[in-house]
């Protein structure tokens, strides 16, 4: 896995010793089509990079049916909770391809940001640009669905 992760955008610049100390914390994850990665409710344990395929990140309201929140391709973080501290998962992940992704334990994050500062905080940053990335995309695909709703609500009540 050492050339997994030096592969990987992530964890391009990191240092051999830095690799080093990163590989043992990841584990390869595999999935077919349709696959719950993880439900809304478990045990939020992993934090998953997606190498290939895609995912939806459903969330389930108590007084409705599911919603997809979002759609997540190779790049992208998904299962923030186990970072975050939450103890269950907030939202549901489900596989609409094939997935290959890396996970690490958030408490394995955790001790490396304890223990190995300078590297856990790189990691933490890195992540971090992934994920408002998605959420200034988010923000624009929020934006044109109000436009259109709107748009929606003035033809059909004029």
């Amino acid at each position: 896995m050492l050339g997994t992760l030096v592969d990987i955008p992530l964890f391009q610049g990191f240092s051999e010793r830095q690799i080093n100390l990163l590989t043992p914390l990841f584990q390869t994850y595999s999935c077919p089509e349709d696959t719950a990665i993880f439900e809304q409710g478990n045990k939020a344990d992993y934090l998953y990079m997606i190498l290939h395929g895609t995912v939806e990140v459903r969330y389930k309201p108590y007084d409705g049916p599911p919603i997809v929140l979002t759609r997540l391709k190779a790049g992208d973080v998904v299962g923030w909770s186990a970072v975050i501290g939450s103890p269950v998962y907030t939202s549901g992940a489900r596989s609409t391809s094939p997935v290959e992704a890396l996970r690490i334990r958030g408490r394995d994050l955790e001790w490396l940001c304890r223990e190995h500062p300078n590297t856990g905080s790189t990691i933490l940053d890195r992540l971090a640009q992934v994920v408002s990335l998605r959420w200034k995309n988010a923000r624009a695909q929020v934006k044109t669905m109000l436009r259109e709703g709107v748009g929606t609500y003035k033809l059909s009540g004029s």
